[in-house]
């Protein structure tokens, strides 16, 4: 620890920390914010050096945000503990902007259930399905991830899907799922899925309210586009 090169090696008025109490968050950049998470630098650079390249490395804070633990473990200079420091701060970005005050959340339109995963789905490199659980009052009771991989007809059980809204007691569902490729318009899987599962809702007294499709800060609601099977 003592070889790095930590922020109070930088000359005093280039400090992030300081320059964070004299002047506020919004004057300092992205870079000097990563390094007072980080805290350290490397026995090769200073923590502001760091800093700057693995935002550049990542693609910018887009970048940062869509990145795994193990993207950040292959940047030559980041090790397990700054990895897990940047990891941290990403999920709570995530998680701010999805529950913002953390209270119970009231579905009233495809939009708010869009945007209440959005930012942890719109990056991920693979398709993943989840059902969001409402009570009568259409309140979230849960969200649960139920499949990741391509969505096949054959392949995702209505009895996966149902079982986690059948423990929780849920007056109706919603569910969502990505494209990888940033493009939310539904395929004919997407439709046959759709179908399939709000049969098995209507067996169940499970209403099926939506099918949401995540893109790349984009949405397709099933419901709107007057897909959802009657």
């Amino acid at each position: 620890m003592d070889d790095m090169l930590k922020i109070m090696d930088l000359p005093e008025n280039e400090r992030p920390r300081e320059r964070l109490f004299r002047y506020g968050t919004e004057a300092l950049s992205n870079a000097e914010l990563l390094a007072i998470i980080l805290g350290t630098g490397n026995k090769k650079e200073n923590i502001i050096s760091l800093s700057t390249r693995i935002i550049k490395h990542s693609g910018g804070l887009n970048g940062i945000l869509n990145s795994t633990l193990e993207d950040f473990m292959g940047i030559c200079g980041i090790g397990k503990a700054k990895a897990a420091r940047v990891m941290a701060a990403v999920e709570l970005s995530k998680r701010f902007k999805s529950y913002k005050d953390g209270g119970s959340c009231k579905i009233c339109s495809p939009e708010d259930a869009a945007m209440l995963v959005m930012e942890e789905m719109k990056g991920l490199k693979q398709e993943y399905l989840k059902v969001m659980m409402l009570n009568t009052k259409n309140v979230v009771m849960g969200i649960k991830n139920v499949f990741i991989g391509g969505l096949n007809s054959s392949m995702v059980h209505p009895r996966e899907v149902f079982s986690y809204a059948i423990k929780k007691n849920s007056a109706s569902i919603i569910v969502c799922h990505n494209h990888p490729s940033g493009d939310p318009s539904p395929s004919s899987e997407d439709i046959d899925v759709t179908c399939r599962l709000k049969k098995c809702g209507d067996l169940l007294g499970i209403q099926l309210v939506d099918h949401l499709i995540i893109g790349n800060g984009t949405y397709v609601s099933l419901k709107e586009k007057g897909i959802l099977c009657d």
